[in-house]
């Protein structure tokens, strides 16, 4: 993306199937690879070009706060936001949509880890199809039935989308991280309710116009002890 942009990490999760780990230490916090997940995502920020990163926070707040607070400074800018009630993905997006101020913008998930960089999906944005409002990062799993599972058209465009349903048609999976501008910003304000869950509100109103870019490298949701265990195997250090 040659334009400055703007992301929000989500930070708050409550991390319960990783219990033990996270009964005294966020999820986000959880190390792969000698890092912090946050940190890794704080750094492939810095390195695509980020200006400013929004983590939101809940459970175990003061530990991420103290994380970010002792951040090397640099010339991306973070900030966070408590939340007292969990907002969901899109709630918390729809809630922060001044932070963008009409820049384009990420929606991560600091729970995830991926190998490589941001770039080439920020790149991907810039050439989506014309009426797509969004791009998601996709990515193959060999585990359908826990992911939700995307189909698309020649172009790329999502078509249709299978939420952690039994025996989906495929194994092409959404990472749950979107590339967007302020025009899914205005789109979302006009839905009735305005969604708070990314998943099963947003993408489901949105087929026909949600592009795709697959990435090949390991990409993981860090939400159980074998997937951390799968990711300390499979994960190098940024």
């Amino acid at each position: 993306m040659t334009s400055p942009f703007r992301a929000i990490l989500l930070a708050a999760g409550l991390g319960t199937r990783l219990r033990p780990i996270t009964l005294h230490t966020p999820k986000c916090l959880v190390e792969v690879a000698g890092e912090p997940l946050l940190g890794r995502w704080l750094r492939q920020l810095q390195l695509a070009g980020c200006e400013e990163v929004l983590v939101n926070t809940h459970y175990l707040a003061d530990q991420v706060i103290d994380f970010l607070e002792q951040w090397p400074s640099s010339t991306m800018r973070i900030v966070s936001t408590y939340e007292p009630e969990l907002l969901g993905t899109a709630g918390t997006l729809m809630a922060n949509r001044d932070f963008f101020e009409g820049s384009s913008g990420l929606l991560i998930h600091a729970d995830n880890a991926m190998e490589g960089k941001l770039h080439d999906l920020l790149i991907a944005h810039e050439s989506r199809s014309l009426n797509c409002l969004m791009t998601m990062l996709t990515f193959t799993t060999d585990r359908p039935s826990s992911c939700g599972i995307i189909a698309t058209n020649s172009k790329g465009v999502v078509t249709s989308f299978y939420e952690k349903v039994p025996d989906p048609p495929g194994n092409r999976a959404n990472g749950a991280l979107y590339v967007f501008d302020t025009e899914l910003l205005d789109c979302l304000s006009k839905m009735n309710p305005i969604p708070t869950d990314f998943s099963t509100q947003v993408i489901p109103a949105l087929l026909g116009r949600i592009q795709t870019w697959h990435t090949e490298k390991t990409y993981l949701d860090i939400g159980t002890p074998s997937a951390l265990s799968k990711a300390q195997t499979l994960l190098s250090p940024v």
